[in-house]
């Protein structure tokens, strides 16, 4: 651990915090109806958008109605793509003639991109054509994220509205966000990756030479145009293999850090949203905080734990100085790697620069706990926001109980339908991760796909759904994928989303419907360090509680016996 990597993380949160308001600024007016400059170019388009599917942009729905528009918008995604990469080997733009997806294959990433999981159970360069990767794949960058954001500005919605019937219009709010967020940002940022010299084109692979007179072929391809949305959209789906540790996709220490900035972004920048929704910036500042503080506690442990060397490694005479260099890239190092990975499971991303198998025991539990948790540290775009809401509202809920008073958030009194939805969106995942998890390791199709075994191989399955699950996507890479693994990781990301999702908008429509009371002399606050340290509470006694007996069976039996001189 050096000055150095703290002034890295340092300045890496300090951007965070100048970036959050602005980002915030920007959606709240987007979704407001303010277009901008920006406006006059996809103004009409909008409009035309809108007339061609006969949508009325004034007509807003009730929870239910955003519901069933986002299932069937979802239901039309996960059709769409399984098709393409089914009939792949016959559609134009695949110059290296890819063959055709398996069904299990094309199942598991249709629900995965869908679902802005983006989980990989294929190695891009080597399965997917360029049109699958721009038009199946990159296309669902797009719409996953502009859906999950205007989730979150539903819920927002649900605190600010007053007897209210509606939250919005689905149909509106994921073209605003798609043609005046999220389009203009990827454009940003494809021109700066591609200055850096990530790849953008529809050449063919190069062959070349290598320095022991070997021939080498180097897969290319539009890579640019995805790696900008899969940071933005917090998506994670890599064009290659190796993800962002592949030089094409994350080729210097500078395009590291502006990815890890592009990952944060628009899940800070909810948090500035939500307090000027609510017309009170404390909530959002005090939200913010809250994800600030497990953030450092995350980055801190996971730098700490690699910064020490394998102590196996150790005994064979390799260099303690360097840390766990296993899995990493030396251009990115120790400090980058491990913010890397917090920063990418902090966020719904999933995008990896290093193997989060080749973490240290107690390294490698911090990016699991962050799934668990829900991923609400800044989390994914959306998803983040109205996940932390959830775990606020049990907050409020419990200091109520201790006072003998109705709780209340933001004016708006809590009972038992909120309290029913909220539970059934924070306890459904841990559920189905657990469950999902001892059925894989009992069944012979489950065991065989296993690199590893004792702690760590059981580490790698609990990653597994827990990733899935959390729609997050990264793994420990030590699976191989097979038709269970398939099948079961595709449940796993549909229930994850949206069993999440629609407790959230019903929540929402419940809150909207609902008369906002006057703060009193009992009420109490949600701006300030008290709330902020129980809602912290509440996060990891939840999760801790969830998950402690899964983590003692793996992490943490790995580390004591790493601490005795085993290795596994």
């Amino acid at each position: 651990m050096t000055i150095a990597g703290w002034t890295l993380i340092a300045a890496f949160l300090f951007a965070t915090v100048l970036l959050a308001p602005v980002a915030g600024n920007a959606m709240t007016r987007v979704m407001g109806g303010a277009r901008g400059a920006i406006g006059r170019f996809f103004g009409p388009f909008e409009a035309g958008l809108y007339r061609l599917a006969g949508i009325d942009a004034a007509r807003e729905q009730s929870w239910w109605g955003y519901a069933v528009a986002m299932l069937v918008f979802k239901l039309l995604c996960f059709l769409t793509v399984y098709a393409l990469l089914r009939f792949q080997v016959h559609l134009p733009l695949n110059p290296v003639g890819m063959g055709t997806i398996t069904p299990d294959l094309a199942y598991n990433t249709a629900i995965s991109f869908m679902t802005n999981t983006n989980w990989q159970s294929y190695a891009g360069e080597t399965t997917m054509s360029y049109l699958s990767q721009m038009l199946a794949l990159t296309v669902q960058n797009f719409t996953s994220a502009a859906a999950g954001i205007a989730i979150a500005f539903a819920v927002f919605r649900g605190f600010s509205r007053e007897s209210a019937k509606t939250i919005g219009n689905f149909w509106v709010d994921l073209t605003r966000i798609t043609l005046y967020v999220l389009v203009p940002g990827s454009v940003i940022l494809a021109l700066f990756l591609v200055w850096q010299g990530v790849p953008q084109t529809f050449s063919n692979s190069i062959a070349v030479t290598t320095l022991e007179g070997a021939r080498q072929t180097i897969a290319v391809g539009p890579v640019a145009s995805q790696e900008a949305i899969k940071m933005l959209g917090t998506n994670g789906g890599g064009f290659f293999n190796t993800n962002s540790a592949h030089p094409f996709e994350n080729p210097t220490p500078l395009t590291n850090l502006v990815e890890m900035l592009a990952i944060f972004v628009i899940g800070a920048g909810l948090t500035s949203a939500f307090g000027r929704m609510v017309n009170d910036r404390r909530q959002g500042w005090a939200v913010f905080s809250a994800m600030a503080v497990l953030f450092v506690v995350g980055v801190a442990v996971t730098y700490w734990s690699e910064a020490h060397a394998n102590p196996a490694f150790a005994a064979l005479g390799v260099d303690p100085g360097l840390g766990n260099m296993e899995g990493k890239e030396t251009r990115f190092g120790i400090v980058a790697s491990s913010l890397f990975a917090t920063v990418t499971t902090d966020a719904s991303c999933g995008a990896v620069n290093a193997m989060h198998e080749s973490f240290l025991p107690l390294g490698g539990m911090v990016p699991l706990v962050n799934m668990m948790l829900g991923e609400v540290i800044f989390g994914g775009v959306g998803s983040g926001m109205y996940g932390f809401l959830l775990f606020a509202i049990v907050a409020v809920f419990i200091a109520g109980l201790m006072v003998g008073r109705t709780p209340e958030y933001l004016g708006k009194k809590i009972e038992a339908r909120e309290i029913k939805m909220t539970m059934l969106g924070i306890l459904v995942p841990p559920m189905l991760v657990l469950t999902l998890t001892a059925i894989a390791i009992v069944v012979s199709s489950g065991t065989s796909a296993m690199s590893a075994s004792g702690p760590h191989g059981f580490t790698e399955v609990l990653y597994e759904y827990t990733s899935a699950a959390a729609n997050n996507g990264s793994a420990f890479s030590g699976l191989t994928a097979n038709s269970f693994w398939n099948v079961t990781l595709g449940i796993a990301m549909m229930i994850g989303r949206f069993f999440v999702i629609i407790p959230s908008l019903a929540l929402a429509g419940s809150l909207a419907g609902k008369k906002t009371v006057a703060p009193s002399a009992g009420t109490f606050p949600t701006h300030g360090g008290l709330f902020i340290g129980l809602v912290i509470g509440v996060i990891l006694i939840v999760g801790g509680l969830t998950f402690l007996p899964a983590l003692a069976l793996g992490p943490i039996v790995e580390h004591l016996a790493m601490g005795a001189g085993k290795l596994y």
